[in-house]
C-alpha cells in the first residue's frame, strides 16, 4: 500500500510539472545601446536600460508571430516616450530622444512568439 501511494504521488508530481508552461524560450541580448530578444515563448516582462543622448533615436523593430506584446520606453518616472499595449502585429519605428538620460525599455509578452529589437542610433 505504501509503495502504491509513493508511485501515485510521484506520478502526480511528474504530471503537474509537465503541465507548467515556460515563461521564456528564446535568446536575449542587452547592453547600454541595444536590447534584442528572439523567442518562441514569452509570457513575462523583461527590461533593459539604454543610455541615450539628446538628438539620438531608438530604432524599434517588433515582429509578432503570435500572442501579443506590450512595450514601454520611459526615462525614470517621467511620462513614457512610447507605450504600446496588446500589440498583435509587426511594426518598425524610430523614437526621437529630446533629453539625454537612461531610458528603460520594458517588453511584456502574453503567449507571444516573435522578436523585438531596440537599438540606439547616434545622431552625427
Amino acid at each position: 500500500m505504501k509503495k502504491q501511494l509513493c508511485i501515485l504521488c510521484s506520478l502526480i508530481l511528474v504530471l503537474s510539472l509537465t503541465a507548467c508552461g515556460s515563461d521564456f524560450d528564446g535568446s536575449r541580448t542587452g547592453n547600454d545601446s541595444a536590447f534584442v530578444m528572439d523567442y518562441k515563448v514569452l509570457n513575462k516582462t523583461d527590461s533593459q536600460d539604454l543610455t541615450v543622448e539628446k538628438g539620438d533615436t531608438i530604432h524599434a523593430e517588433l515582429i509578432v508571430e503570435g500572442g501579443s506584446l506590450s512595450v514601454q520606453i520611459q526615462k525614470d518616472d517621467e511620462v513614457p516616450v512610447y507605450e504600446g499595449e496588446d500589440v498583435s502585429f509587426s511594426d518598425e519605428f524610430d523614437i526621437y530622444i529630446e533629453e539625454s538620460g537612461t531610458y528603460t525599455v520594458s517588453v511584456t509578452g502574453e503567449k507571444a512568439k516573435g522578436s523585438v529589437s531596440f537599438t540606439v542610433v547616434t545622431n552625427q
